[in-house]
């Protein structure tokens, strides 16, 4: 009989037991899962402050020191508005910002591009930003940062001239929406 009564016991706590699991289960998945957005949030917001910055401090992926006495800036006065990539929202993207581009002057390469460059290339200079953002979604500009949108479009002119005179683009007063 002590057996049998014994046996009762645990089986009761056996089934409490699983109550109560299945209770906490129900109320701490919802907020685990919000600390674990919250979480995601704040290394997104370290990764993108520390993005566009070496080791060094240097910003820029390009690595290069190029004093401010041998560098030339060719700014577009206007400001530029670039549509983005259509995301999973299917709504209208824009990145609005003011184009600058850093040239280093005493790259060979300056002499030949880097004088007039605006004169007789700012649409090719524009086009080839315009493909670079374009490709990207809203969600993936925020999560790249703008020294990511900043790399990529080095990455693009360099491309595009085939040299690196160019060694930093900067996109001041950048908007994304």
């Amino acid at each position: 009989m002590k057996k049998n009564m014994l046996s009762i016991i645990i089986l009761a706590l056996l089934v409490v037991n699983i109550a109560m699991t299945a209770i906490m289960m129900f109320t701490v998945i919802p907020a685990n899962k919000k600390t674990i957005a919250l979480v995601d949030q704040v290394a997104a917001a370290i990764k993108l402050d520390t993005a566009g910055t070496t080791p060094e401090g240097e910003a820029g992926s390009s690595g290069r020191n190029v004093s401010l006495a041998d560098t030339a800036t060719a700014t577009i006065d206007e400001q530029q508005t670039f549509q983005l990539k259509k995301g999973d929202d299917g709504e209208d993207h824009f990145l609005i910002c003011t184009v600058a581009i850093l040239m280093d002057t005493t790259h060979p390469d300056y002499e030949t591009y880097g004088a007039d460059i605006l004169e007789s290339r700012q649409s090719l200079i524009l086009n080839a930003l315009s493909e670079t953002i374009g490709q990207y979604t809203y969600e993936d500009v925020q999560a790249l940062g703008q020294a990511g949108v900043q790399d990529a479009c080095l990455e693009k002119l360099q491309e595009t001239f085939g040299s690196d005179f160019i060694y930093q683009v900067a996109l001041s007063g950048y908007i994304v929406q």
